[in-house]
């Protein structure tokens, strides 16, 4: 392991030092054998990056600590790895990057504006979009299963939002290279840091335009209800609504269109989808079972406010901490057999959408859509089966996959039975 700067005392060392920081590390199994030897030997360890570094963060127990403790590890200095030693401009200004109590405002106009009754609401279009993205599953070809799950959360949010179905394609292609700037299948020529950075710049300016166009026509779409919503009693601004809107973007790109290729690359093949098709009381335990084994944020990076102690290492105020959600997702303290898919398992003390203040707040979304779909593919669908070798995301933000061929069999079903709610 890289000398640990004198500045650091870090008393445990890990049997290896890997680069965590590295996107091609999440093209195979590395990371998971990586945080699997940081959990026993250095489950607070410095990482070492160029002339600065971070504390890494890979037990539930910790983990949850971390992301709690606003006070003591701000999100203000950056959330993701990619600003580490660059501090983020928006800090204290958008929702995903400001600390409580100035956070509660900035959510609150949102989430209830997605209450679970609204998103309810909208179950049998989310089942409409679900069931034409896997209507050409049926022929019996292959089937691009991550392309399709690509699309599917710009077909709920997008359609929530009534964001012009025309322009679904490019902010599926703009929400990717905000989340996988490192795959060169969204990366610009200029470099990733080039990607983020248009992307970015194309996603706010759209929602401008959205915006503006909803204050002088409004509907009854998620962006109009925003408009009509106030904190500290007065109407919020076009930026808060347009960062609103990015937040909610991203955050349902992530956690909806993952789960399902995750659960796919694991179970295809193998007995475990009929057993669910099965069980249809397993729907809930299965899908949060997904939501933990894709992990599909894998890190939130935070920064302390004053010295701290975590697991008898001192770390001091200042540095950059990363809480790696996938590593705490398989911590053996928590869950047992954590390395096998159990569709029964439960509890199930997943933190797939983080915890405390910053829990997703695209959380009910993602629930409905995940169960409306595993229901509908389950009850469609028998005989998956890979088609080729996966391809996964170059990325140390998103735990996912860029294609996934497979093909599978349609079940007959009776006429008069509709695939389970």
């Amino acid at each position: 392991m890289t000398t640990v700067p004198s500045s650091r005392q870090c008393p445990v060392s890990a049997p290896q030092q890997v680069d965590l920081i590295d996107p091609d590390l999440y093209r195979g199994d590395g990371a998971h054998e990586a945080w699997r030897r940081l959990r026993e030997h250095a489950p607070v360890s410095w990482q070492p990056v160029r002339d600065i570094g971070y504390w890494s963060i890979v037990g539930h127990a910790e983990a949850c600590r971390v992301l709690r403790d606003h006070d003591t590890f701000t999100s203000e200095e950056g959330t993701l790895l990619n600003l580490l030693g660059k501090g983020d401009p928006a800090g204290g200004r958008q929702m995903a990057v400001t600390d409580p109590p100035a956070h509660a405002r900035l959510r609150g106009p949102l989430q209830q504006a997605l209450s679970i009754k609204t998103v309810e609401n909208d179950r049998e279009r989310i089942r409409r979009t679900v069931v034409a993205l896997l209507d050409p599953l049926a022929d019996g070809g292959t089937f691009d299963f991550a392309t399709a799950m690509a699309a599917l959360p710009m077909g709920v949010i997008g359609a929530m939002m009534a964001l012009p179905e025309q322009d679904w394609p490019r902010l599926i292609r703009l929400t990717h290279a905000c989340i996988a700037a490192d795959d060169p299948e969204f990366q610009l020529a200029a470099g990733p840091q080039a990607t983020l950075r248009a992307a970015h710049r194309e996603l706010f300016a759209y929602f401008q335009d959205i915006v503006t166009q909803r204050r002088h026509s409004p509907g009854d779409d998620l962006i109009s209800v925003l408009l009509t919503k106030e904190f500290d009693g007065r109407p919020l601004s076009p930026g808060e609504i347009v960062s609103n809107c990015y937040s909610l973007l991203l955050g349902a790109t992530v956690t909806t269109a993952q789960p399902p290729n995750a659960a796919m690359v694991a179970l295809a093949g193998t007995p475990v989808f009929d057993d669910w098709a099965a069980h249809p009381e397993l729907l809930t335990s299965g899908v949060e079972e997904s939501l933990r084994w894709a992990s599909p944020t894998q890190h939130f990076m935070r920064h302390t406010t004053r010295d701290v102690e975590i697991r008898g290492v001192r770390i001091p105020a200042g540095d950059p901490v990363v809480v790696w959600l996938a590593s705490a997702n398989r911590d053996e303290r928590v869950f047992a057999d954590p390395d096998i898919f159990d569709i029964r398992r439960t509890p199930n003390k997943h933190i797939a959408f983080g915890v405390g203040a910053h829990y997703c707040i695209g959380h009910t979304i993602a629930r409905v859509t995940l169960r409306v779909f595993f229901a509908e593919l389950l009850a469609r669908f028998t005989d998956f089966a890979l088609a080729g070798d996966p391809l996964r995301l170059r990325s140390n933000i998103i735990a996912g996959y860029v294609h996934l061929p497979i093909t599978a069999r349609p079940r007959q079903l009776p006429r008069t039975e509709s695939p389970r709610r």
